[in-house]
């Protein structure tokens, strides 16, 4: 079945051939320039009102990309990414961190733990509604609108994570495809 069918191993022969056959240095200037698209992705709903909300959610591409290589200089972009929003867009920083940028994490790191693709967009969709709703009920930040109210209810729990599944089934396939057209590059 679809869901079912293991997909990490074209991932796991990435991660080989970039940690092998690139120099420290270059995987940081790369690195370095991961964070930057995703800082730039971020902030361009504040920059270009109306067209850059279509395109903060790509800021999700950089950081899951790279935490697909390699974990460790992964983590490094989400941090870096979450600088250069200090300095670019910082009304940012506190949805970056709980949603675009997490769900890169999450997801680029179940590719490290997982198999299936079914696992993969599970945990994907499991770090998105837990920074959803970090973000909804612990720091009371209204980040769904005045459409979901700020205190706690397992309905709204439940549509988070079906559109955090769906999301994340939609990132998974992106990535996937990224991969395959890339594959000469890493």
């Amino acid at each position: 079945m679809y869901l079912f069918k293991a997909i990490s191993i074209e991932i796991q022969l990435a991660q080989k051939t970039f940690t092998t056959k690139h120099t420290k240095t270059k995987k940081l200037i790369l690195g370095s320039i991961f964070a930057c698209f995703a800082a730039i992705f971020q902030s361009a709903g504040g920059f270009f009102p109306g067209i850059g909300y279509l395109l903060s959610p790509l800021a999700t591409a950089p950081i899951l990309l790279y935490v697909m290589l390699s974990v460790p200089f992964g983590a490094m972009v989400f941090f870096q990414a979450i600088i250069l929003l200090f300095v670019l867009q910082p009304t940012e920083l506190i949805v970056f961190p709980f949603t675009t940028g997490l769900l890169g994490l999450g997801i680029g790191l179940s590719f490290y733990l997982f198999k299936s693709r079914l696992s993969i967009i599970a945990a994907g969709a499991f770090s998105l509604t837990l920074g959803i709703s970090i973000l909804l009920y612990i720091l009371r930040f209204p980040i769904l609108g005045p459409a979901f109210s700020n205190s706690f209810s397992l309905l709204t729990i439940g549509i988070i994570f079906i559109f955090s599944f769906l999301y994340s089934w939609l990132w998974v396939e992106i990535a996937l495809l990224i991969f395959k057209r890339l594959r000469g590059i890493y």
